[in-house]
């Protein structure tokens, strides 16, 4: 699967014991990408060192396991999955033990993220017929929607401060970066190009959004200031370049590209500088989400 068919995704909290009750506390899992492959057959989720070394597969399913996302403490990791007949949302321990289904809906829930306090995940969902985006709280009770277009609002993305979410919609006619209040009030759009704008992810500081536009022929990663200005490339390349994930520091970002000949997880600087493949594999590996 060619990382830009993908549905991206992020969510919630699977317990995560203390000392009560005998429950081992879990070790965050620091300095790690989590990211997706097919190399074993189908869909499944996969974590390695940040420099590429010990990859290693955490999910082991016939279906399909998409879109990994850490949660904020680096204990437990967020996953889509059509492993009971649609996509739902599941979480698991950073190991890959402790597997549980969030959601449990006909619709097909995807593209998560976690709020940064750990309480909430906001994802998307087709519940109401199209695509918008809901939040949960991270035991999957709550569920509110935050957004209401007879166009599709999608891949969600919670700001540091929790504040915030930037998404996807084509509400205008074609793909574009929007922002809403974390309670969905106040939807503003961030970018107003004919292309497609879509994949947003917040830099540590929330002072920078990158994400994913063909805006210039084929998918390539750019950055933008979180209030929509100072557009800038970041790849330049005949092949597609996107799915962006920061580093926590701040200063390198992960991504897919199938500048190889298919899709592989590369890292750069945050000025598109310093370009490293971190996969090498003859099937896809894409979706690259680092750890906390």
């Amino acid at each position: 699967m060619a990382f830009l068919l993908v549905v991206s995704l992020a969510v919630p909290l699977v317990a995560c014991g203390g000392g009560s009750g005998g429950e081992e506390e879990l070790t965050p899992a620091a300095g790690k990408i989590a990211f997706e492959s097919d190399r074993d057959g189908n869909d499944e989720i996969y974590v390695m060192s940040a420099d590429g070394s010990g990859q290693t597969r955490l999910t082991d399913n016939p279906a399909n396991d998409w879109s990994p996302v850490w949660s904020p403490g680096g204990t437990s990791i967020a996953f889509t999955s059509d492993r009971d007949g649609n996509f739902e949302v599941y979480v698991m321990n950073a190991d890959g033990s402790g597997q549980t289904r969030l959601t449990d809906s006909p619709a097909n829930d995807t593209s998560l993220t976690w709020s940064p306090d750990g309480t909430r995940i906001a994802f998307n969902s087709d519940l109401d017929g199209n695509g918008e985006v809901y939040v949960m709280d991270t035991d999957g009770s709550g569920l509110t929607r935050l957004t209401d277009n007879p166009a599709d609002d999608f891949e969600p993305a919670w700001s540091p401060d929790g504040s915030r979410i930037a998404f996807g919609s084509d509400r205008d006619g074609n793909e574009e970066i929007y922002v809403m209040s974390a309670d969905g009030s106040g939807q503003t759009r961030l970018t107003d190009n004919p292309a497609n704008d879509w994949s947003p992810v917040w830099s540590p500081s929330g002072t920078s959004i990158a994400f994913t536009s063909d805006r210039d022929g084929n998918f390539e990663v750019y950055v933008m200031n979180a209030d929509g200005s100072g557009e800038t490339r970041l790849t330049n390349n005949p092949a597609p370049d996107g799915l962006p994930a920061w580093s926590p520091d701040g200063t390198r970002i992960a991504f897919n590209s199938d500048r190889d000949g298919n899709a592989e997880v590369y890292v750069m600087d945050a000025d598109g500088s310093g370009l490293t493949r971190l996969t090498d594999n003859p099937a896809d590996d894409f979706e690259p989400a680092w750890s906390p």
